[in-house]
């Protein structure tokens, strides 16, 4: 690794070994490290001049491809952070999160940068890809016509800014986490030592790049001279074509949602696979129900497989290799216990560092924990509040219980129903709006209970595909939600706050209170 907390560095050093390896697959097409080590300096020259200077702030809108990869590299070798957007997000979402990390560039395509155009700075400060056929991207206008090489490449340190993940926000915005070089070196040497990452491995990608499951997949690859294997997005949930995809690509290291693998193995065939190309099996961001993990575990009984834990905040800070199984365990396998040099330790209601056996907020401190949420005060040295309540198993493992707060975890996904509500009240006769989730892993669903707002001259009660549609303008898939009720009032706790463990019963009995 060329300079210590760069992540191009991983590039750089592995394209120095290797340039003819490959290093990227997408859409029927092989990248190598050396042709990626040009498309990378290419997007920095043209960054270069454009003005971005190291610090600056690059947005990157563009499908999962090899293109949207160099311009990730390409933004880190001027000294900027990168800011992936979710391509399949809606204009004005996509322009919200631009504009609140005020970008200095951002990487597009013609299309996307059109649908800009209520922000013409931004708009104006597009370097443009061009769609080449369905599968293809290539670059254009100032990317194309920018020298072969940058006319510098920027040292940055390991507090540098590296890139930003925005979630969803509480307030009815999404907010941006800020991670450093620092923390996300620390993550992907960690993980590159557990699965003894080799330049033969082939990774698979299935997660998006603005999700954080991402940076394991390119940059364990990357420090390690290995393949990154990009799924689509049209197959990121079409079981049958995710198992073609793994023994097709001969995927050796497999990181994702366990949606994805649940779906895999109830209606892909996983599980008749007779020669399984996998050395490791890693999977995080939501519980991953035991009957599937106990499946896997049965036809594969010497597969190394992980549960790694963490919200974005930390990306991975505690990790469990999953061994046997207990026969009688109904709950999902535990968290594990701290890694990346992190210290997680969980809090008792009453402030206690909980005991052997007790429940508590989980805290973390250490390299992978956030700058801070971006335009807000820097998180210091203090310990993150997770808001997951944990229990402790013993002196170092620990047990997922549940959220502390109100964030809903769906598909992989980490939720703010703020997010949502915000948006429903938005619309007019929504009165009042609380979203809650019903069911768990894949009959995991977004339930709305709405108020009809009654006041003079409003609309009343809106369809639900009128919802569903105003949704869809302003908020990614993932948070558009599937059942919408109508009640005459909000159940309300004794201090006058939403009652949503009512509303989670009534979802799950799929009952409604009588209007």
């Amino acid at each position: 690794m060329t300079g210590v907390g760069r992540l191009d560095g991983y590039l750089v050093a592995a394209a120095s070994r290797a340039p003819g390896a490959p290093a990227l697959r997408c859409a029927g097409r092989e990248v190598s490290y050396g042709e990626l080590d040009r498309m990378a300096n290419q997007v920095a020259a043209a960054l270069i001049d454009a003005g971005v200077a190291p610090g600056a702030r690059v947005g990157i809108w563009l499908d999962k491809s090899a293109a949207a990869v160099a311009a990730m590299q390409g933004a880190l070798r001027v000294g900027a952070a990168y800011v992936p957007v979710d391509p399949l997000s809606p204009a004005t979402r996509a322009g919200t999160i631009l504009s609140d990390c005020q970008v200095h560039a951002v990487v597009t395509t013609a299309r996307r940068r059109a649908s800009l155009t209520d922000d013409g700075a931004i708009a104006a400060r597009a370097l443009l890809v061009e769609e080449d056929g369905p599968d293809r991207l290539r670059f254009a206008g100032a990317v194309a016509d920018a020298g072969p090489w940058p006319a510098r490449v920027s040292q940055a340190s390991p507090a540098d800014l590296a890139y930003i993940l925005y979630t969803s926000g509480s307030t009815g915005r999404p907010k941006g986490v800020c991670v450093s070089h620092l923390a996300a070196t620390a993550f992907v040497d960690w993980a590159t030592g557990l699965i003894d990452a080799r330049p033969a491995d082939v990774f698979s990608n299935h997660a998006p790049f603005h999700f954080d499951l991402s940076v394991l997949d390119l940059y364990a690859a990357f420090s390690s001279g290995g393949c990154v294997s990009i799924v689509p997005e049209a197959s990121a949930y079409s079981p049958t074509s995710l198992v073609e995809f793994m023994t097709r690509e001969r995927i050796s290291i497999w990181y994702s949602v366990p949606s994805a693998l649940m779906l895999m193995i109830e209606h892909g065939g996983l599980l008749g696979v007779e020669d399984l190309p996998l050395r490791h099996l890693l999977f995080a961001g939501e519980p991953f129900p035991i009957r599937h993990v106990r499946a896997l575990r049965e036809r594969w009984p010497s597969l190394p497989m992980h549960n790694l834990y963490g919200p974005t905040e930390t990306n991975v800070c505690t990790a469990l290799t999953v061994g046997e199984i207990e026969p009688d365990r109904v709950r999902p396998v535990p968290i594990g216990k701290a890694t990346c040099g992190d210290r997680v330790w969980a809090v008792t209601d009453d402030g206690r560092e909980a005991a052997v056996g007790e429940e508590g907020e989980l805290w973390v401190t250490g390299p992978t924990v956030m700058l801070g949420y971006w335009g807000q005060p820097p998180q210091g040295d203090g310990p993150y509040r997770t808001g997951d309540v944990v229990r402790r198993l013993d002196l170092e493992n620990f047990d997922y219980v549940g959220r502390r707060d109100e964030m809903l975890k769906v598909r992989g996904h980490r939720i703010e129903a703020g997010e949502i509500e915000s948006c429903l009240l938005s619309v007019p006769g929504v009165g009042e709006a609380a979203v809650v989730v019903a069911g768990e892993g894949l009959t995991a669903k977004l339930v709305a209970y709405l108020v009809e707002d009654e006041r003079g001259g409003q609309a009343r009660r809106p369809s639900l595909i009128a919802l569903k549609q105003h949704s869809a303008a302003r908020l990614p898939r993932s948070m558009i939600v599937d059942a919408v009720r109508w009640v005459a009032e909000m159940p309300r706790t004794g201090n006058g706050k939403v009652d949503r463990v009512t509303l989670r019963r009534w979802a799950t009995e799929q009952k409604k209170e009588p209007v």
